[in-house]
């Protein structure tokens, strides 16, 4: 998908600000007719009006001010990476001293947010950071390596720091680069939202979502709740992520993904906002037919000299496991298999008489076919919330804030 442009929408703010088009130029330093041309490029571009054109100058039109709020986010998100690259080299400056040599050291050239006003410039660093290959960058960009070597170096000129270590393992980013890159791909998530907010503005919600699927949403929640909204937005596409946690809690940060659904994690943070949607009871699972499926009710003794399948050691469920059991004053049980996998455990446990403890929710479907059971022994302490967490002050596009409503309905009908 083709990006709006940076510098046209730059030029589109300077406009709103100042109401026009001559005045907006004397703080762009271009002329006029440049200017001009820049926000025809930009409503062609999104094929909409959006300033009406008035004697008394030009006002925003419904779509521009959907533009408008994105335009401000992203110049706020571009502006902390001048400050910070401001801060970096004053910091070096310092402590190299008053010589030349030690200023050209310390890279004195950070000029305002215009250096950084090109979307493939910070789309080459974004891909840099995730795949670490310059030649991946470049065959996934359509371009040639030399044009994002350039790319990258003219970021690197611009904010007077190197923004990636060449390694071992390839390009790495530095720890400035790191920080500058989240804020690029939140400036890209932007971008990409643009055309849909106009789009939602005629009754369309379309583009795409891209949700972080943590286990417990996986196999009844989402699966319902997007069928539900692709019914009501067909032109509507989604993307499940099914990473480690820390994985999609860093892609929520940095934009690329819009929300992670399933198990709540106390140790989020500050940056991300999470709602409990409902309640979810671990159980202990087995197969139909199972030696303790035919006891009216379990106790800890009757456990004894099964396997186990469980999930990784350190994860919230086991660690959640391994103190139910130290509560009861037993020792945990040893797993025969550890395993993330929701299809190999399903597979173990048919074909075994090992026990496993898994929320019920995830394996809704082969309960109620009769393949797998909860079997009668209590654990209390293995309660956990299920529910949705964005990035705080995130501005959700439409097909996100469609397809996050449809989760708080479905999560209504298991109450």
């Amino acid at each position: 998908m083709q990006l709006v442009s940076l510098r046209h929408l730059h030029a589109f703010t300077a406009v709103a600000d100042a109401g026009g088009i001559r005045r907006s130029s004397e703080s762009l330093y271009r002329a006029s007719s440049a200017v001009a041309r820049s926000v025809a490029a930009l409503e062609a571009s999104l094929d909409s009006l959006l300033f009406e054109r008035k004697g008394r100058g030009m006002l925003l039109t419904a779509a521009g001010e959907v533009v408008r709020l994105r335009a401000d986010r992203i110049e706020a998100e571009l502006r902390a990476v001048r400050d910070d690259a401001v801060r970096l080299r004053d910091r070096a400056l310092a402590g190299a001293g008053s010589s030349a040599g030690g200023a050209r050291t310390a890279g004195a050239k950070v000029g305002g947010i215009e250096a950084l006003l090109n979307e493939r410039r910070l789309q080459a660093a974004s891909l840099l950071a995730e795949v670490h290959h310059m030649p991946s960058v470049a065959q996934a960009m359509g371009s040639s390596q030399s044009a994002v070597s350039q790319a990258i170096a003219r970021l690197e000129d611009m904010l007077g720091q190197p923004l990636f270590l060449r390694t071992a393992h390839g390009m790495l980013p530095t720890d400035a680069g790191r920080r500058w890159i989240g804020h690029f791909e939140r400036v890209l998530a932007e971008l990409r939202h643009i055309p849909e907010d106009i789009a939602a503005l005629a009754g369309v919600v379309q583009g795409t979502v891209t949700i972080g699927a943590l286990p417990l949403a996986r196999s009844q929640l989402l699966p319902m709740a997007i069928a539900a909204v692709l019914r009501k937005h067909p032109r509507l596409t989604v993307r499940s992520l099914e990473s480690p946690y820390d994985e999609l809690i860093a892609g929520l940060l940095s934009g690329r993904i819009d929300a992670v659904v399933g198990a709540l994690r106390s140790s989020a943070g500050d940056a991300f906002v999470s709602l409990p949607l409902l309640a979810d009871q671990a159980a202990l699972v087995a197969r139909a037919g199972h030696p303790l499926a035919a006891l009216p009710r379990l106790a800890l003794a009757d456990l004894a000299g099964y396997p186990w399948a469980l999930s990784r050691a350190g994860t919230p469920l086991r660690e959640s496991l391994v103190q139910f059991f130290e509560r009861q004053g037993v020792a945990p049980p040893a797993p025969a298999v550890e395993t993330g996998d929701l299809a190999l455990l399903r597979g173990l446990l048919l074909e075994s008489d090992m026990l496993t403890v898994l929320s019920a929710h995830q394996l809704h479907h082969e309960v109620r076919t009769g393949q797998l059971v909860v079997l009668p022994f209590a654990m209390p302490g293995l309660e956990r919330n299920i529910g949705v967490t964005t990035r705080r002050g995130a501005h959700l596009s439409p097909g996100a804030g469609a397809l996050l409503a449809e989760i708080e309905r479905a999560s209504a009908s298991f109450s």
